[in-house]
């Protein structure tokens, strides 16, 4: 049961001897997304994944707060723990911000594909200003005939195939509206990507239908100061449910795991 305020999701099982890992979820909020993932991490991460609720309306400074009170919450009884923070699409945008919060808080920053590039997606916005008048179910119809430009389906198993159509239904039509508002809205100045140090690794779809996610990484890498790109050529935007993409083993080959003592 979510909270009236975003919150933490935890797994069955703690794991506090190892690393904070925390997602932060695209548009849909639900924190569900990362099911194709959490096998993985978990050998070598505590997990905690944000969930948004479906009626939250709040703006990118507060949302930002929100999740650095709920770290600092978590690491209060370890306060040397490494903690790694990690944003897909929406979330990449709010980890951008989060780390430009608190830069001293986090060891690692994790980019999938961050929407940051919306701006240069014009028919975007425009869908946004005219799914405004949409009646409900036109609507609910809408989003979901929108799925082939956010997700590579041949390369998603069946069940997290699913878990996405859900996902997307779950959405209220004026939260997606305020949330793709933010989008439009969205900046972090340059300046404030370039005083991040954080090393940072950016994962980029060469086959991102819905935002031109290559481009985009390697804008934000010149940004900042200590980030390297990581190039998935046959992905789409939901890079993170495809069954050919494993997390845990990406920071492994780019050595971007703390060493821990």
């Amino acid at each position: 049961m979510l909270q009236s305020s975003p919150c933490f999701l935890t797994p069955k099982s703690l794991r506090p001897q190892f690393p904070l890992f925390v997602f932060l979820p695209g548009m849909d909020g639900t924190g569900q997304l990362l099911r194709a993932q959490t096998a993985g991490l978990e050998a070598g991460f505590d997990v905690r994944c944000l969930a948004i609720p479906p009626d939250d309306l709040t703006n990118w400074e507060d949302l930002a707060q929100r999740v650095v009170d709920l770290v600092k919450t978590e690491v209060r009884a370890d306060q040397d723990r490494s903690i790694y923070l990690c944003g897909e699409s929406f979330g990449g945008c709010l980890a951008m911000k989060v780390a430009a919060l608190a830069p001293d808080l986090f060891d690692r920053l994790i980019l999938v594909n961050a929407a940051s590039s919306f701006n240069r997606r014009p028919w975007i916005g425009w869908g946004a200003q005219i799914s405004r008048h949409l009646p409900q179910l036109v609507y609910q119809w809408s989003s979901v005939s929108f799925l082939p430009l956010l997700a590579a389906f041949d390369q998603i198993a069946p069940l997290d195939r699913q878990a996405l159509v859900e996902a997307v239904r779950s959405v209220p039509q004026d939260t997606s509206i305020w949330r793709m508002g933010l989008l439009h809205q969205f900046e972090v100045p340059v300046e404030q990507l370039r005083s991040l140090t954080i090393p940072t690794l950016i994962l980029a779809s060469g086959k991102d239908r819905l935002l031109p996610s290559l481009v985009e990484g390697y804008r934000l890498k010149a940004a900042l100061q200590n980030a390297e790109v990581v190039v998935l050529p046959d992905s789409g935007h939901t890079c993170l449910l495809e069954t050919d993409v494993n997390l845990y083993q990406i920071l492994e080959e780019h050595e971007f795991l703390v060493e821990q003592s």
